[in-house]
């Protein structure tokens, strides 16, 4: 049960499209995957073609509930089984904040859920906070897959991500191994290419080779509910999908 949280505190930087098109990857390699949406948004929901969900058939119920994952997935058309986000999220943070032992909920819960299931990829689309909610993921969760964009603002806050993943690494009595993916990434332009360079220089290893093109088609593919292999099947976006997904896959990401 290889359980990874993509995660970056920062808006905008492909965080939920990169769940979308790497568990709709896994998918079509018959990995069974699981997405679950733990952002108040329910943004990667939405992009899967699940919309006004109830919020008693969601994650929500699950931290507020105690609804047990299992009664909470769907299985969609694309074979990604979903549990849904949806905007009551917003309110676990006053709701179980002050619970003593809350950041290990969801690690319980998954536990529970997939006991028998030691080889199904678990994808947790993150709210772009560190709060209760993604400290519920980065407790559950074996390896963080950062997507990063190569603006001032996004290689900044890249920085203070990687601190306080460092800083958690003492109550979690381990390494927390990540993965970072340069997104939305032009050839072309200077400020990439300095970026590409920059992320190299200090990440090494823990910058996939795979970079994800600036496509337009990404940002369409949501809009119909589709992952970008049912939208746009041969374009630059799906292809660097592709790519990704087989890269973390050769590296033990999903191991």
């Amino acid at each position: 049960m290889p359980v990874i949280a993509v995660f970056n505190q920062k808006g905008g930087v492909g965080k939920t499209t990169t769940t979308l098109n790497v568990a709709a990857s896994l998918a079509m390699l018959e990995r069974n995957p699981v997405v679950f949406d733990l952002d108040p948004q329910a943004h990667v929901s939405l992009a899967l073609g699940v919309r006004n969900a109830p919020a008693a058939h969601t994650s929500a119920a699950f931290f507020r509930d105690s609804t047990p994952i299992n009664a909470l997935l769907r299985r969609l058309s694309n074979e990604i089984r979903l549990l849904p986000g949806h905007p009551d999220l917003s309110k676990i943070e006053a709701h179980l904040g002050s619970q003593p032992g809350v950041a290990a909920t969801l690690r319980k819960g998954l536990a529970a859920a997939f006991a028998h299931a030691r080889d199904t990829p678990i994808l947790i689309d993150c709210a772009p906070a560190l709060g209760v909610l993604a400290l519920n993921a980065l407790f559950a969760a074996d390896r963080v897959l950062i997507p990063v964009t190569a603006d001032f603002l996004a290689m900044q806050g890249l920085s203070r991500l990687d601190l306080a993943l460092n800083v958690l690494e003492g109550p979690l009595k381990r390494r927390i191994e990540r993965r970072i993916v340069l997104t939305r990434f032009d050839e072309s332009k200077v400020h990439c290419r300095e970026a590409l360079a920059s992320l190299r220089s200090r990440y090494g290893d823990g910058l996939c080779e795979t970079r994800v093109s600036d496509d337009p088609a990404l940002s369409e593919s949501p809009a119909h509910g589709m992952d970008i292999f049912a939208y746009s099947a041969d374009s630059p976006g799906a292809h660097d999908y592709r790519l990704l997904t087989m890269e973390l896959l050769s590296k033990g990401f999903f191991a």
